[in-house]
């Protein structure tokens, strides 16, 4: 892909957590665009939905940060990496209401998808079906990074520092350290 092909580059997640993967597509969509929306699925809990290609997704355990709790951790974690707000913008984004879609991002923007399984296949599906051109990269599954992993180690109190950018490192361990505080009052 050139570098700077695009006006405007996509990329949805949950981000529970934003973690060093999601840091580095950031990275790989502004090389190539102006500006890039980050699109946080899954904003609205009541909307959840489940989907046959991936079994978790919509459950509580899977959410536990909310829309405006992930919305800070991205921007921590962009400000930490010293990249202007000028050339993103984050907001919610109902993948499973395509219809809502345009009113976000205009159809001729590209969505960039890490594909490392059938759910990310079926994202890139819905996105060709809605008429959004996809940029598709691999993943590679020896190297990737799981939230869930990072959720687990935070419950259990392993650690998980290494798997998150700065900026939402911090984040994440002040709410943490609350969450205990709070738990011992």
């Amino acid at each position: 892909m050139p570098e700077q092909p695009h006006n405007l580059l996509v990329i949805t997640g949950r981000f529970q957590p934003f973690h060093n993967d999601h840091l580095q597509l950031v990275q790989f969509a502004l090389g190539r665009a102006a500006r890039v929306v980050i699109g946080i699925t899954n904003a609205d809990p009541a909307a959840r939905q489940a989907h046959p290609t991936n079994a978790h997704r919509h459950l509580a355990r899977a959410n536990p940060f909310s829309y405006e709790e992930r919305k800070q951790l991205i921007a921590a974690a962009l400000a930490a990496a010293a990249i202007p707000a000028s050339r993103y913008e984050i907001v919610a984004f109902p993948l499973d209401e395509p219809a809502a879609w345009p009113a976000i991002v205009p159809p001729g923007a590209a969505q960039i998808v890490r594909v490392f399984s059938d759910w990310e296949r079926e994202k890139v599906r819905r996105f060709e079906s809605a008429g959004y051109l996809t940029v598709v990269l691999e993943g590679d599954l020896a190297r990737r990074i799981s939230a869930t992993d990072i959720r687990q180690a935070l419950a259990q109190d392993k650690p998980w520092q290494h798997w998150v950018p700065p900026g939402t490192r911090e984040l994440l361990a002040n709410w943490r350290c609350a969450a205990v505080a709070m738990a011992e009052s």
